[in-house]
This record gives structure tokens, sequence and C-alpha cells, in this order.
């Protein structure tokens, strides 16, 4: 094992230097509140691609992708995660442009559910908006904290406070244009890594033919395309992450950050295109792992380094150490970001005539109070993938309702939400973690169905989107879309408010 001093003395240099690189890439660029959370028309194609890329694919893609292959399906799983992280991608290159089109000045999601929807639907999206974003940075500090404390028995608060604090430093200083700029180099830097990493642990294992064997002898359903439960499990993670990635205000940040609807659409597509192998490679270190014996004992949360250990010497462990402090800096920096754009957006609406020195403080004040409770909770050593599953499923039963406002001007804002409740209530009733709390409830425990992550999540999108068709059928609203973009204007005017005209 690599001594811890080690260990965070290589993760301070990469903090640092990552720290560096977001500070003088903004510096002196970022002169307006504007500027700080959007970076507007500020990225083309290739820029976009490497921010989205490195901003989706956070540590987790070390720890959930190869969990799914060792203990929730095999190689099915492991496909239905890449194919499922790729979907909502491929998805915001029409989505994307109709956004820009229908709020060309717009910053955040909660700004959109505000202006289309108003208070009561404005307020449900937030809630769950924030609640993953949360969920999403907490979940990134446990996974690093997890990663260091396997690897070199690094205590978990100290690595959620030396990354979280130095990704906060250079984002609260330098916001969404610092986060595009050290994505970029994040994403040249990760991807040769991952590639390196896989090739060199399959040649130290003998090879993929022993391997295969070795999966096949220990159980051969690992390889089976067509085996039952990862079927199931890569379809619910397939809803799963299209409603999360729907309703994060990293993505929307960035649809904003394209400097065209070219750049947005190429972008989004090439960024589609590269996840797909990313999550198959952290995969299939989950099925090696299994394969080789070495999740018995109930570690299928760490397959990925359990394999790694196997096939090299410690001392090479220090370059996944640099792999994976990368990585959750790439996505922490942009959840940082989208808090604070979605913090000032909806301050600048709620304040009596903020100036910017009141927007500045407020986003990044607090900003860093949920930061903070994100490190917090990331040193507990919670499971990633459980972490994640609890926010995904509050998106699949909401982000249905909120789009269709994009493209249709009849259905209400109490529909939406009387669509998205009866969403959760589904994915709540069926989601297996959840019912403890469920059944504690006098006389409701007898009446649950039986627990099931597929039914949960697909029955919280389903119902949602079919109370979507019914409510917009029914409603009559008579929304203006044309108008949305006249009632939400830049931060920078001097009666900006994020919101209708005063």
């Amino acid at each position: 094992m690599v001594s811890a001093t080690v260990v965070l003395a290589a993760t301070a240099v990469t903090v640092l230097a990552f720290t560096g690189v977001g500070l003088l890439a903004s510096r002196g660029r970022v002169d307006s509140v504007e500027t700080y959370i959007s970076a507007r028309d500020s990225a083309g194609s290739g820029t976009l691609a490497a921010t989205v890329i490195a901003s989706m694919m956070g540590v987790w893609i070390l720890f959930s992708p190869a969990e799914a292959g060792a203990a929730f399906g095999g190689l099915p799983a492991v496909l239905g995660y890449a194919i499922g992280s790729a979907i909502p991608l491929a998805l915001f290159v029409p989505v994307g442009a109709r956004i820009r089109e229908v709020m060309p000045a717009g910053h955040s999601l909660t700004e959109f559910a505000y202006a289309r929807f108003g208070t009561g639907m404005y307020v449900f999206v937030l809630g769950v908006s924030v609640f993953y974003m949360f969920v999403f940075l907490a979940a990134e500090m446990t996974g690093i904290a997890g990663a260091l404390a396997f690897v070199a028995g690094v205590p978990h608060w100290q690595t959620a406070l030396l990354v979280g604090g130095f990704v906060l430093l250079y984002t609260t200083y330098g916001g969404l244009l610092a986060s595009i700029v050290t994505d970029t180099v994040q994403t040249l830097v990760i991807l040769p890594l991952l590639a390196v990493g896989f090739a060199g642990a399959l040649l130290s294992l003998g090879g993929a033919g022993e391997l295969h064997a070795a999966a096949v002898s220990a159980d051969p359903v690992l390889l089976d395309p067509a085996f039952g439960p990862g079927l199931e499990f890569g379809l619910y993670v397939a809803f799963a992450l299209l409603g999360a990635n729907m309703l994060n205000q990293g993505v929307w940040q960035r649809v904003y950050a394209a400097d065209g609807e070219r750049s947005l659409r190429r972008g989004m597509g090439l960024a589609a295109v590269v996840v797909v192998p990313m999550l198959v490679l952290s995969g299939l270190f989950g099925i090696a792992a299994a394969g080789l014996g070495l999740t018995e004992s109930g570690s299928a949360s760490i397959a990925f380094f359990l394999v790694l250990a196997e096939a090299f010497p410690a001392g090479v462990t220090l370059a996944v150490v640099v792999l994976a402090v990368l990585l959750v800096m790439s996505s922490a920096d942009t959840m940082f970001n989208a808090i604070a754009s979605v913090v000032t957006a909806d301050l600048a609406r709620v304040l009596d005539d903020p100036d910017e020195r009141t927007l500045w403080l407020g986003g990044r004040g607090l900003t860093v109070a949920v930061a903070l409770g994100a490190m917090f909770i990331g040193a507990q050593g919670y499971s990633v993938l459980q972490l994640f599953l609890t926010a995904d499923l509050l998106a699949a039963g909401v982000f249905v309702p909120f789009l269709a406002g994009l493209y249709t001007e009849r259905l209400t804002g109490p529909g939406a939400i009387v669509a998205g409740l009866a969403g959760l209530v589904v994915g709540f009733a069926y989601f297996p973690t959840l019912r403890g709390l469920l059944a504690a409830i006098s006389g409701l425990g007898s009446a649950l169905p039986a627990p099931s992550f597929l039914f949960a999540f697909a029955g919280a999108t389903l119902v949602s989107a079919a109370l979507t068709a019914v409510a917009t059928a029914l409603g009559n609203a008579d929304a203006d879309l044309e108008a949305l973009g006249r009632e939400v204007r830049s931060l920078d005017e001097p009666m900006a408010d994020g919101g209708r005209e005063r």
C-alpha cells in the first residue's frame, strides 16, 4: 500500500495545479455576474464536448459502472449504464436548441420553470434540482474519499476537505469560465489515463482470453448479454439517468455556453458518443473483479480499485489517484457553478432590485454552504450508487412535465405538478431503499407493492408522462412561449430580475 502521505501529496499537487489553471484562465475575464454564471456563447463544439464529458463523467464512473458489472448483472448492466448515460446527452441536441430558442437570455432551469409555469412548479423543480446537485456533490466526495481510503488509508474527511476546498476556491473566483477551461484540460488527461489503465490491467492479468475464462468459470451470466437481472438493471438505470440529466443545471449552463446551435449539436453529439466506451471500460473492471473472485467479501462498490490493486504494483496506483482526483474535480466544479447559477438567478428575481455585489455575495455564500454540507456527507462513506439512485428517482418523476412546457402552450402549472407528484408516488411505492420509511407509517406497509427498481423508475417516468399528456389535452394555459424570452433578462441590466417584468 502506498503511504497516506505520498497519496495526499499527489492529490495536493493535482488540485493545486488545476486550481492554478482555473484561476489564471478566468483572471480578468469575469467582469460581471452574467459572465460568471453563464459564459454565454464562449464554447465551440470541441470545447463544449470536452466540458460536457468532464463535467458529467465524475469519479462515480470508477465506482458505479464497475459495481453494476460485479454485482447487478454483468455485461448487460454495464451496457445499460453506458447507453443510458449517452441518451440524455443525445436528447440535449434538439432540447438544447429548443431551450435557446424559447429563452435565449436564460440562465437556469428554475428560471424557465417560474416563467413558464409559475411559483408552484418553480418550487417543485427547485427542490428536485438542488437536491440532485447536492447528492451528486456528496456522491463525488464520497467516491474520492473512498478511493483514497482504499488505496492508502487516507481519512475520508481529509480527502473531502482537500479536494472540495480547492475546487470551491477556483469556482467561486472564476465561475463557469474557470470550469470550462479546467474541464477541457482534464478531459485530455482523463481519456488517455482510463484507456491506458484498462489496457495495462488487461495485460498484467493475462490478457482478454484468461479474464474471459475466469469470468465464465466464476459465473457464466457475467458475460451473458441476455441475463435478465442485468437487462432489468440496465433499463432502470437508463430511466434514472435520463431524468437526472435532463434536470441537471450543469448541462443547462453548457447549452447557453455553446457559441451557436451548430456547436451545440456537434458538442453534445460527440459527448454522447465518447461516454459510451468510457463507461464500458469502467464497467468491465467490475466484471473482471467478479471473475477473479475479488468481490466475494461484499466489496463490489470498489471493484475498479480491487482490479488495479491486483494488476499493478503500489506505485502505479498514484496514476489512478490522479485520475480519480481529476474526475471528481471536473464534476464538482460543475455542480458548484450550477448551484451558484440557480441561486444567483433566483436572488435576482426575489430580491428588490439587487445590485451586482448582492448577487455575487449571495450566490457564492449559499454555494459555499451547500458545498460544506456535501463534503460532510462525502466523509461518511455511503454507497455512491445508492446516493445517485435516490436523487435520480426524484428527477425521473418530474422531468417529463417540466420539458413538456418547452413544446406545448396548453399545459398548466398545476397540471405539471400533479403529473410530477403522481409519478413520484408510484416511484416511492416501489423504490426498495425507501420502503423502510414508508412501511413505518401505520397501515401503509401492507399496501405497498413488491419492491422493484425497474418499476420505481419506469413507473415514475411513464405515469408522469401519461398524466402530462392528459393534462395537456385538458389544459387551457394558453402560455405564450414566444414571450418567455422577453420575461428573462440579462443579469447585467439595471432592472434585471431573472423572471417576470415588474
